[in-house]
């Protein structure tokens, strides 16, 4: 009981953790565009936790780490860091930070199937109908928002809100596969490291596959007033949120420990209304409120 009672706090610190992150690193996406901006919060991220690893466990990579555990999380990284982040942030650039979460928060539906399907998890009745009630309240703000970034005509509304839930069903997935490469008391923090390199590994290849390299470093040093925000939003989200966020999944039900996650919504609104200035109606406030009574 003690050790779900952690995981939850950790999943609760998590989404704490990535509402400031969403923020930061829409203004950031904003003057860099997406692809840039990830590129560079996983690089951050990286050097971050290599340095961390080395200062609490001795070394920077946990090479005693078996095969499997590798596999699966680094698996994990690439789904969820490297594909679905992608999505997400340019979800951010195109909807905003509080519609991209609330399509997220449809990720504890995605992942209690998923952790039933690979973990034998399973949910109340009671817990089902939370969940169901967390998507009902989603689909209300999405089908009767209005203001500029709720605005259904807007040309790339529907493109942000499918990449939202894209990057929904990639954090379900990565979470999933994180529990099972965490198996045992390996620390959380070796998990993250793994996690994170396989991201990096994966995103940059592809920049370096598409020869975008240089572009990437040359648009950084176009607006270095950009990486403030970047490198906040790298402190609070990949390196602090996503090492809480596998303690989460290590010491509570995936189901469970996902739909804490999934709260940024709720306390993304007074930031989208009081700092980024959007318009938001009282159905935005009811629609999130239910989904995140469910």
């Amino acid at each position: 009981m003690q050790s779900s009672l952690l995981g939850e706090l950790a999943s609760l610190a998590t989404a704490v953790l990535w509402t400031g992150s969403a923020t930061f690193f829409t203004i950031a996406g904003r003057r860099l565009g997406s692809a840039v901006l990830n590129r560079t919060r996983l690089l951050l991220a990286v050097v971050f936790l290599l340095i961390t690893h080395t200062i609490l466990l001795g070394s920077p990579l946990p090479l005693d780490a078996s095969p499997d555990r590798w596999l699966w999380l680094g698996l994990s990284g690439v789904i969820g860091l490297a594909i679905g982040d992608a999505m997400l942030f340019q979800a951010y650039v195109l909807i905003g930070p509080r519609l991209g979460l609330l399509m997220l928060s449809t990720a504890p539906l995605i992942s209690a199937l998923l952790a039933f399907a690979l973990l034998g998890e399973t949910l109340l009745p009671i817990e089902w109908f939370g969940v169901l009630l967390t998507v009902a309240g989603i689909a209300w703000v999405v089908t009767h928002g209005s203001g500029p970034l709720l605005d259904r005509h807007q040309p790339h509304y529907v493109q942000g809100i499918v990449l939202g839930l894209g990057a929904a069903a990639c954090q379900a997935a990565g979470l999933t596969l994180s529990k099972l490469g965490l198996g045992g008391d390996f620390p959380a923090l070796s998990g993250v490291v793994i996690r994170m390199l396989a991201g990096f590994v994966a995103l940059w290849g592809w920049t370096l596959m598409r020869n975008e390299m240089g572009a990437t470093f040359s648009r950084l040093s176009q607006d270095r007033g950009a990486l403030l925000p970047a490198v906040a939003g790298a402190i609070v989200g990949p390196f602090l949120g996503v090492w809480l966020s596998l303690i989460g999944v290590q010491l509570a039900r995936v189901g469970v420990a996902s739909t804490i996650m999934a709260l940024p919504p709720i306390f993304s609104l007074p930031v989208s209304r009081f700092i980024l200035k959007e318009d938001i109606n009282w159905q935005a406030w009811a629609g999130t409120f239910v989904a995140m009574a469910g």
